[in-house]
């Protein structure tokens, strides 16, 4: 097994995969990011810069950097004298209180929003919900991260139109999608989630605020479900 930077025998980063073409610190961050989100990184493990330049064989600053925006996304945690780790699961309070908090904020916003969407912000929404990209690419774990992503992305917008600037800078500062996200690396989440993003696009379209309030609270109760099973 090739050094991976991470102490756990399970957990290895690609090597030979970072393309130049775009940022190489975004390119870095994309590769690390990916793995943290489908658990092949778990949670609590060390994350090592040295084997990292090794493994990428890029410099120190683009390792830095890309560890230095996941810090500041929740997924790292940098100790002073020890380095850094993948930060650890939420747990299971922790997972309760965060979907109490947006089974209050959530479905009130969509139903909010709906009232002042238009075609383009309609358009923009669509977009977001990662439904017309739905079944692109046959890398699971690249689908899966993405999609992770993805659904903040969504979420976030909904926010936007809300116009609750307070409302959406909590949630955003809790880095919820990504969180959950790490809690299970499973196809039918991303897939039965996209199917409730449909249904919350159709509520918008009919402009109907009871039934985007509905469709957002049915999504965040299934989501909050799918991933119960993880705690056990």
């Amino acid at each position: 097994m090739q050094n991976t930077g991470v102490t756990s025998d399970k957990d290895t980063l690609p090597t030979g995969r970072i393309s130049r073409a775009n940022g190489l610190a975004g390119d870095v961050y994309e590769a690390i990011f990916q793995q943290l989100m489908s658990l092949k990184i778990a949670p609590g493990s060390r994350i090592t810069v040295d084997n990292l330049v090794k493994d990428f064989n890029v410099s120190h600053t683009p390792i830095r950097e890309a560890l230095g925006r996941l810090e500041g996304e929740g997924l790292v945690v940098k100790t002073h004298l020890i380095g850094y780790r993948a930060a650890p699961q939420i747990t299971r309070r922790r997972f309760d209180e965060l979907y109490e908090l947006r089974l209050l904020l959530e479905p009130a916003a969509a139903a909010k929003a709906t009232a002042v969407l238009d075609e383009t912000g309609l358009a923009v929404l669509q977009e977001a919900a990662g439904v017309m990209a739905r079944r692109e690419g046959r890398d699971e774990r690249l689908r899966y991260s993405n999609f992770a992503r993805q659904d903040a992305i969504f979420h976030d917008k909904i926010m936007q139109f809300a116009h609750n600037d307070l409302i959406r800078e909590t949630l955003n500062h809790q880095h919820t999608h990504f969180h959950i996200f790490r809690l299970m690396y499973h196809s039918r989440v991303t897939e039965e989630a996209l199917d409730e993003h449909e249904a919350i696009l159709s509520a918008f379209a009919a402009g109907d605020p009871d039934a985007a309030e509905k469709a957002m609270r049915v999504h965040i109760e299934n989501s909050r479900d799918r991933l119960l099973p993880a705690f056990e």
